[in-house]
Protein backbone atom coordinates (compact mmCIF):
# COMPACT_ATOMS: atom_id res chain seq x y z
CA UNK A 1 0.00 0.00 0.00
CA UNK A 2 1.36 3.41 -0.92
CA UNK A 3 2.13 6.07 1.65
CA UNK A 4 -0.61 8.25 0.15
CA UNK A 5 -3.18 5.47 0.62
CA UNK A 6 -1.96 4.97 4.18
CA UNK A 7 -2.17 8.73 4.80
CA UNK A 8 -5.78 8.74 3.56
CA UNK A 9 -6.66 5.75 5.75
CA UNK A 10 -5.09 7.44 8.79
CA UNK A 11 -6.88 10.73 8.10
CA UNK A 12 -10.23 8.97 7.79
CA UNK A 13 -9.66 7.08 11.05
CA UNK A 14 -8.57 10.32 12.72
CA UNK A 15 -11.80 12.02 11.65
CA UNK A 16 -13.91 9.13 12.97
CA UNK A 17 -12.09 9.26 16.30
CA UNK A 18 -12.44 13.03 16.58
CA UNK A 19 -16.20 12.75 16.06
CA UNK A 20 -16.40 9.95 18.65
CA UNK A 21 -14.32 11.87 21.19
CA UNK A 22 -16.36 15.05 20.76
CA UNK A 23 -19.66 13.19 21.09
CA UNK A 24 -18.62 11.24 24.18
CA UNK A 25 -17.25 14.41 25.80
CA UNK A 26 -20.53 16.22 25.11
CA UNK A 27 -22.55 13.31 26.48
CA UNK A 28 -20.38 12.96 29.58
CA UNK A 29 -20.58 16.68 30.34
CA UNK A 30 -24.35 16.77 29.77
CA UNK A 31 -24.04 19.81 27.52
CA UNK A 32 -26.89 18.64 25.32
CA UNK A 33 -29.04 16.99 27.96
CA UNK A 34 -29.09 17.70 31.72
CA UNK A 35 -28.86 15.05 34.39
CA UNK A 36 -32.07 13.36 35.43
CA UNK A 37 -33.90 14.83 38.40
CA UNK A 38 -34.17 11.31 39.91
CA UNK A 39 -31.25 10.67 42.31
CA UNK A 40 -30.98 6.94 41.51
CA UNK A 41 -30.97 7.69 37.80
CA UNK A 42 -28.30 10.37 38.35
CA UNK A 43 -26.05 7.75 39.97
CA UNK A 44 -26.37 5.53 36.91
CA UNK A 45 -25.73 8.49 34.59
CA UNK A 46 -22.57 9.40 36.52
CA UNK A 47 -21.27 5.84 36.16
CA UNK A 48 -21.95 6.07 32.44
CA UNK A 49 -20.10 9.40 32.37
CA UNK A 50 -16.95 7.64 33.60
CA UNK A 51 -17.20 5.11 30.77
CA UNK A 52 -17.80 7.87 28.22
CA UNK A 53 -14.79 9.79 29.53
CA UNK A 54 -12.61 6.69 29.18
CA UNK A 55 -13.81 6.18 25.60
CA UNK A 56 -13.03 9.81 24.79
CA UNK A 57 -9.58 9.58 26.38
CA UNK A 58 -8.76 6.44 24.39
CA UNK A 59 -9.92 8.10 21.15
CA UNK A 60 -7.75 11.16 21.86
CA UNK A 61 -4.78 8.87 22.56
CA UNK A 62 -5.25 7.09 19.22
CA UNK A 63 -5.49 10.48 17.48
CA UNK A 64 -2.09 11.36 18.98
CA UNK A 65 -0.63 8.11 17.62
CA UNK A 66 -2.12 8.80 14.19
CA UNK A 67 -0.67 12.32 14.19
CA UNK A 68 2.76 10.87 14.95
CA UNK A 69 2.37 8.36 12.09
CA UNK A 70 1.43 11.18 9.71
CA UNK A 71 4.58 13.07 10.73
CA UNK A 72 6.64 9.90 10.11
CA UNK A 73 5.12 9.66 6.62
CA UNK A 74 6.08 13.30 5.95
CA UNK A 75 9.61 12.65 7.20
CA UNK A 76 10.00 9.47 5.13
CA UNK A 77 10.30 7.37 8.27
CA UNK A 78 6.95 5.57 8.15
CA UNK A 79 7.30 1.82 8.54
CA UNK A 80 10.70 2.03 10.23
CA UNK A 81 11.00 0.79 13.82
CA UNK A 82 11.82 3.69 16.11
CA UNK A 83 13.88 1.42 18.37
CA UNK A 84 15.98 -0.81 16.13
CA UNK A 85 15.66 0.96 12.77
CA UNK A 86 14.48 -2.15 10.91
CA UNK A 87 11.44 -2.11 8.65
CA UNK A 88 8.14 -2.88 10.35
CA UNK A 89 6.41 -5.86 8.73
CA UNK A 90 3.65 -4.76 6.36
CA UNK A 91 1.16 -7.12 8.05
CA UNK A 92 1.75 -5.31 11.35
CA UNK A 93 1.25 -1.93 9.67
CA UNK A 94 -1.99 -3.18 8.12
CA UNK A 95 -3.23 -4.23 11.56
CA UNK A 96 -1.85 -1.18 13.40
CA UNK A 97 -1.14 1.53 10.82
CA UNK A 98 0.36 3.85 13.45
CA UNK A 99 2.77 1.23 14.82
CA UNK A 100 6.07 2.76 15.89
CA UNK A 101 7.89 -0.48 16.69
CA UNK A 102 8.48 -3.74 14.87
CA UNK A 103 6.88 -6.79 16.44
CA UNK A 104 10.12 -7.89 18.09
CA UNK A 105 10.75 -4.53 19.75
CA UNK A 106 7.07 -4.20 20.70
CA UNK A 107 7.19 -7.64 22.34
CA UNK A 108 10.29 -6.68 24.30
CA UNK A 109 8.68 -3.41 25.40
CA UNK A 110 5.58 -5.26 26.61
CA UNK A 111 7.73 -7.49 28.80
CA UNK A 112 9.22 -4.54 30.67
Amino acid sequence: MSNEAIRQQLLERRQQLAVRADKTERDASHRDEPLSSDFAEQAVERENDEVLSAISLEARHEITLIDKALRRIDAGQYGVCEHCGENIDERRLQAVPYAELCIQCASKADQL
